[in-house]
């Protein structure tokens, strides 16, 4: 059997900043991997690229059959029309029963896909609550280095957990479907809450008039809404377009700029990064902490501890006491 070199972390990072296709793809590939020694590699990778440079990180939710990925699609093709950059990294819900995801992105980004100025990753969610990949935002870090100007983020769109995207992203974009009913009662809590943006999409043909009425409905709910700091007057703002007849997606586009220079102009571009870097910062640690559970000697004492508890010999309380004092040992 022949011996696989080691890997070039220097080399490959050399290719990442020339814009290598190929050299990206490798490492987003990497730093998705679960295995230890892959860790090791990509935690260097990612030291030895350090911050390149800043993209303009746009998180994209909205649920399934809202058309998030004609919507990705046309935006996508105008930017690349300006001459700027595109990534996206789309995430694709796993199946909780074989792991596996269908990973179809490409397909349905037909012409984006085909785009030299254009990236599409997709990668399944391996059961990651959020609808986020595990690595995504380590990927949102490659593509910088690569030296996209605009990384769209697409999630699964599950769900209230979705708002983790919020994390990693600059600017959170939210896409609805007209009349998809209780509008309002939406507003109020979870993931209404994280956007900047919404956009009523397919407002077009029939529906053109329903989603002229949902955007009037959104819009005034978000004016009951408490104002936050990060936000200067008029947003969060609803808003209507139509991926498929392209109409609307430069009005989204000016309306995302104005947002995003005003927070650079009053600090708090760079406060939302510092945050966002302490957050991730911490879950390294509980991913850390966590893994030491899949330790031998710490998966002996946890089946111990679980059948005298469910035994009824222990308390659950006690007997996780217990477990914490064995791991400490």
């Amino acid at each position: 059997m022949a011996r696989r070199h080691p890997m070039d972390i220097k080399d490959m990072a050399q290719r990442i900043i020339a814009g290598e296709r190929r050299a990206l793809a490798r490492a987003i590939t990497l730093v998705e991997s679960g295995r230890a020694d892959h860790r090791v590699q990509a935690t260097a990778l990612l030291a030895e690229l350090g911050q390149r440079k800043e993209a303009l990180r746009i998180g994209l939710s909205g649920t399934p059959g809202v058309g998030k990925s004609t919507f990705i699609e046309s935006f996508g093709l105008m930017l690349t029309g300006q001459g700027l950059r595109v990534a996206v990294l789309a995430v694709d819900p796993s199946s909780s029963r074989s792991g596996g995801s269908i990973l179809g992105d490409k397909t349905r980004m037909d012409l984006l896909s085909r785009d030299p100025n254009a990236f599409i990753r997709p990668s399944p969610s391996q059961t990651h609550l959020g609808g986020v990949a595990r690595r995504t935002r380590e990927a949102v870090a490659l593509c910088e280095a690569a030296g996209f100007d605009v990384v769209l983020i697409e999630t699964v769109g599950v769900g209230q957990s979705e708002t983790v995207v919020a994390q990693m992203s600059d600017l959170f974009l939210l896409l609805l479907a007209p009349a998809g009913g209780d509008e309002l009662q939406g507003v109020k809590r979870g993931i209404m809450e994280m956007a900047d943006v919404i956009v009523v999409n397919k407002a077009d043909g029939d529906l053109k008039a329903a989603a002229m009425r949902t955007q009037a409905d959104y819009a005034g709910a978000l004016r009951l809404m408490r104002k936050r700091p990060q936000d200067p007057d008029g947003y969060p703002r609803a808003m209507i377009v139509s991926a498929l007849e392209q109409r609307g997606l430069p009005e989204v586009w000016e309306t995302l700029q104005a947002l995003s220079n005003w927070r650079r102009e009053h600090g708090f571009w760079e406060l939302t990064r510092a945050t966002q870097a302490r957050y991730w910062f911490e879950d390294a640690v509980k991913t850390a902490l966590l893994a030491q559970l899949d330790q031998p000697h710490a998966r002996t004492a946890l089946a111990a501890l679980s059948d005298a508890v469910a035994a009824g010999e222990q308390e659950p309380a006690a007997a996780a006491a217990a477990f914490v004092r064995e791991l400490r040992s």
